[in-house]
């Protein structure tokens, strides 16, 4: 009955896509776009876009870069975040470690409680301002991934706090330590739980790096904006760029779907 939910919660999101489709091509239909004279403009402003001098390269370029802070925020944001938790479960279980506590519970109000885009202004022209020679993707990544480091300590920790608390006692009977108890049979539990959880903020990271252009970083965002500037068109460089994440995005969404299936029949089996 629950794969066949799912099923069905996966239908209404593909209709809800189609209807979504079909509402934007009756509206490019109704403003004249599939006419002959439309698509000829298309055309020329198209090449001047992106392919006169080979301008969608400043895309592939961009989409690299963006790419690239996002998996690099992410494993800082894993290892981050997954020491941040297991300190505030661990304080909560007893273990006396009040000063660690305490510090991982303002790193989260912190990181949480301010902008991301704030943050990483901070990063750039005050922490690391006569740092002039290195280079600030770097500090993008160490920016965003801090930052990421907030939310994933929260998925990991209610991951966690998921697991029957007889699970750590079993394990304590045995004979075993506390971290020896949560590193090979709370944690692993716990990791199954949350994936899905996690690759939801790998996505959420991808959308947010988008402010990096900020910092002066040619991301995917910042190259549309480049172009821009190069041919004086306001809408396909936009256009292309929120296309290129939407694919990004439903590609990954189809990921995640299919792991929750996947860890479903896993939990049934």
């Amino acid at each position: 009955m629950l794969f066949a939910a799912e099923r069905r919660g996966a239908g209404r999101g593909d209709v809800i896509l189609a209807a979504c489709v079909a509402l934007l091509l009756f509206l490019l239909f109704r403003s004249g776009f599939f006419t002959a004279t439309a698509w000829d403009d298309f055309g020329r402003r198209f090449y001047q876009n992106f392919v006169k001098d080979r301008r969608y390269m400043m895309l592939v370029d961009g989409l690299k870069a963006t790419l690239f802070m996002t998996a690099g925020a992410t494993l800082i944001g894993l290892a981050v975040g997954l020491i941040l938790s297991v300190i505030r479960v661990a304080y909560k279980g007893g273990v006396p470690i009040r000063l660690l506590n305490a510090f991982a519970e303002c790193y989260i109000t912190v990181l949480r409680g301010t902008p991301a885009m704030v943050q990483l202004l901070i990063w750039n022209f005050t922490i690391f301002a006569s740092a002039r020679d290195l280079n600030t993707l770097y500090i993008a990544v160490l920016a965003f991934g801090l930052n990421s480091g907030a939310y994933v300590a929260e998925i990991f920790r209610g991951g966690i706090e998921s697991i029957d608390s007889g699970q750590m006692e079993a394990g304590r009977s045995l004979g075993l330590s506390y971290g020896t108890s949560m590193r090979y049979i709370v944690l692993p539990q716990a990791l199954r739980n949350v994936v899905p959880m996690l690759f939801n903020e790998f996505i959420a990271l991808l959308k947010e790096t988008s402010v990096a252009g900020y910092i002066g970083i040619d991301d995917l965002t910042r190259a549309g904006q480049n172009i821009q500037a190069l041919t004086l068109e306001h809408s396909q460089p936009l256009v292309m760029v929120a296309l290129i994440y939407l694919v990004i995005v439903l590609f990954l969404t189809g990921l995640v779907r299919r792991l929750e299936q996947w860890l479903s029949r896993g939990r049934r089996g």
